[in-house]
């Protein structure tokens, strides 16, 4: 579903990522590993048209993702979760759900019923401002409102960063929901390695803007990944 070449990035005269090379297939969950400082956000932003990459290319379900266009990047089919969540403040929580119809037709801007099943207290709270909820009810919303674009890859950056357990469980319960649903790709970007092994079925592991090591689950070894992580 998403496959990278040869990409490239620079923020001004600094490199900070080295031809990476990569795919994420629909329903499996693709987790880039390393870690602080290894470029794994500045790939993400990459991919999601936040940031323009200075060479290669990345497609999503055979189609181009233009370089450094958010709304293109959307309108291809990417959903982006970013590390902080992004919520708009002084919005309801229903306001900032509805900001994922702009890469939409106008006959789909409604909030399925789904999203609201997946989160129940965004329901809940339909009407109250995206600043007065909680960490965790944020990182609920910022994902629901990813859903929302009906992406065909979607990219999670630390989503449990932060969060109560109680909702790690319903973060990881969802990610398998989208993964068992077989029409999405997920890549996840994610510090808590037992949740990141728990619930990906690739691995690839960034140092100094490249990528060092790939795996598949079934092939690695948990220590040995935890140990290559380590060093």
């Amino acid at each position: 579903m998403l496959e990278l070449n040869d990409l490239t990035l620079h923020y001004g005269q600094s490199q900070i990522l080295h031809d990476i090379t990569m795919t994420a297939p629909k329903g499996q969950v693709t987790c880039v590993m390393g870690t602080n400082g290894v470029g794994k956000t500045s790939l993400l932003k990459a991919i999601a048209g936040r940031h323009p990459y200075s060479g290669g290319t990345v497609t999503v379900d055979g189609a181009s993702v233009p370089s450094g266009n958010a709304a293109k990047g959307a309108m291809t089919g990417v959903g982006y979760v970013p590390q902080g969540r992004e919520i708009f403040p002084l919005m309801t929580v229903e306001e900032n759900l509805e900001t994922g119809f702009a890469c939409l037709p106008k006959s789909e801007h409604f909030i399925p019923d789904d999203i609201y099943e997946l989160f129940p207290v965004l329901n809940d709270m339909k009407a109250r401002r995206g600043g007065d909820l909680s960490g965790g009810q944020q990182q609920q919303l910022s994902i629901a409102r990813a859903l929302i674009t009906k992406p065909k890859v979607l990219l999670l950056d630390e989503p449990t960063e932060g969060i109560q357990p109680n909702i790690i469980q319903l973060i990881g319960k969802t990610i398998r929901l989208l993964r068992e649903r077989g029409d999405i790709a997920i890549v996840l970007v994610e510090q808590n390695f037992d949740f990141a092994y728990d619930f990906s079925d690739t691995f690839y592991v960034m140092e100094r803007g490249a990528i060092v090591r790939q795996s598949a689950k079934a092939e690695t070894d948990r220590q040995t990944l935890l140990d290559t992580l380590a060093l």
